[in-house]
């Protein structure tokens, strides 16, 4: 057999070109540079020394200008050149650089569309992850905080609780008492 394959079907696969494996590969790679084939292990440029590693190599570099992606595909002495044509292109423009970023002391998180959130109370707008009022020092909830320390939405809440009868729960199982049992909110 000189490509590959089995008895039953010999076109099926190819062997592994790198010198010491030529394992026998159903699904075989072909390196994009130096048009080899290799199997699973040996696939990448750089696990069987490939002569030409940056035929196909890609890197993003950012605009220091407008902070844009600019792609660059080769050598990397092409960075100034293609910096110095997207300057020129007019994509490139400094009022894209400022993007809004959550005002949260520490936090970095650049706003988008999909990670903004305004809080109800102080409306102010912050990222998702400081959206409840503790979390982005809300002045509102810090301003009402002695209401509920004095247990202003407590006393409601066990007045409410304390008023319910034992029948009102629906369980079965309960005894029913005659008198209201009191609470004491501490």
């Amino acid at each position: 057999m000189a490509g590959g394959g089995t008895e039953a079907f010999p076109d099926l696969g190819k062997h592994c070109q790198f010198s010491g494996c030529h394992q026998l590969d159903f699904l075989p790679f072909k390196c994009q540079a130096c048009l080899k084939v290799f199997c699973l292990e040996h696939k990448s440029c750089k696990s069987h020394d490939c002569p030409k590693p940056e035929h196909n190599n890609r890197k993003l570099i950012i605009c220091e200008i407008c902070s844009t992606s600019v792609e660059i595909t080769g050598k990397e002495d092409q960075e100034k050149i293609i910096l110095e044509k997207h300057d020129k292109s007019g994509d490139c423009d400094p009022r894209k650089k400022k993007k809004p970023t959550c005002p949260v002391r520490r936090c970095k998180e650049i706003l988008t569309f999909s990670n903004r959130t305004v809080c109800k109370t102080c409306r102010l707008e912050v990222c998702l992850k400081h959206r409840f009022p503790a979390d982005h020092a809300c002045k509102q909830a810090s301003s009402s905080a002695p209401e509920a320390t004095s247990g202003g939405w407590n006393k409601k809440f066990f007045a409410a609780f304390s008023s319910r009868n034992a029948k009102d729960c629906g369980k079965s199982g309960w005894p029913s008492s005659t008198t209201t049992p009191s609470l004491k909110a501490y």
